[in-house]
């Protein structure tokens, strides 16, 4: 404001919802490249503040179709009821939960929602025009899908509050410190550190890791604050909550520590350090 502007200092990592439409378009989630995904959320300029989002006005407008619909597609529209059982989107609300965390925790220094993305909207937004006729059917959103409990998309956005959260209570995207502990293509895990906090994804289709060991950066025990598949975010719950991982002396890739944890497929979860007085 100081040289005439409006005060707002940020710069919107407009790579980061391109580059996650391309790999919905192009791969198969089995193939995603764990390291290009790292290191693409992190591209961005030291020193200048960015805005991460995962999709934009470029997606949920007519032209293309929103993360959700690219997970799900026709089968949102028929198969959201906590009654149905269908693969496609249990798949696309596991993929949903796991690629707003990793880019809420990677690429930037702020997070943005882009009009409904953050509960899956089943619609794209298109305002009247003459190629529809002037219609005003799809310029809107539909909140109240969000408060219809027997439908899966508060499923969605209490994932995105709880998300959210981790902001204020651990100065998450204020802290520059980005780390890579572990990364397996083959097993399809990807742990790092932002901050106090560990993120821990596995984003294998069918395995789940039982007594998997990672490194940790503090000597410390570590709580869950954060799991992508508790059933309040629509997963299959197959954690016991509260849970704390205890520290063992067992050195891994540089640290003198780690954990052993387990960690079901297509989820992630959030680990913080336990402090001891």
């Amino acid at each position: 404001m100081s040289e005439g502007g409006l005060g707002f200092d940020y710069r919107l990592a407009m790579g980061v919802p391109d580059f996650w439409i391309k790999l919905l378009k192009e791969r198969k989630d089995e193939d995603w490249p764990l390291g290009d995904l790292y290191s693409t959320l992190l591209n961005r300029r030291a020193n200048e503040k960015h805005i991460g989002y995962a999709e934009s006005h470029d997606q949920a407008l007519v032209g293309d179709k929103t993360i959700a619909f690219w997970l799900m597609d026709q089968q949102m529209y028929w198969n959201m009821s906590k009654l149905a059982q269908d693969p496609v989107i249990d798949r696309g609300i596991a993929l949903h939960k796991m690629i707003r965390l990793i880019t809420f925790a990677l690429a930037g220094e702020a997070y943005l929602n882009f009009i409904g993305n953050e509960f899956g909207h089943p619609e794209w937004v298109d305002f009247p025009r003459p190629d529809n006729g002037f219609s005003h059917h799809y310029a809107r959103r539909l909140w109240s899908l969000i408060e219809q409990t027997h439908l899966r998309y508060h499923e969605l956005r209490d994932f995105d509050k709880a998300m959210l959260a981790l902001d204020p209570a651990f100065g998450l995207l204020n802290d520059p410190l980005v780390e890579q502990l572990a990364l397996h293509e083959d097993t399809r895990q990807l742990v790092f550190r932002r901050g106090l906090l560990v993120f821990a994804f596995n984003f294998h289709v069918t395995e789940s890791y039982v007594g998997l060991r990672i490194p940790v950066p503090d000597r410390a025990d570590y709580r869950m604050v954060l799991d992508t598949d508790a059933t309040q975010f629509g997963g299959h719950g197959l954690l016991a909550v509260p849970l704390e991982y205890p520290w063992q002396d067992v050195a891994m890739y540089g640290r003198s520590q780690s954990l052993q944890i387990y960690l079901p497929a297509r989820s992630a979860q959030v680990l913080a350090p336990i402090r001891t007085p």
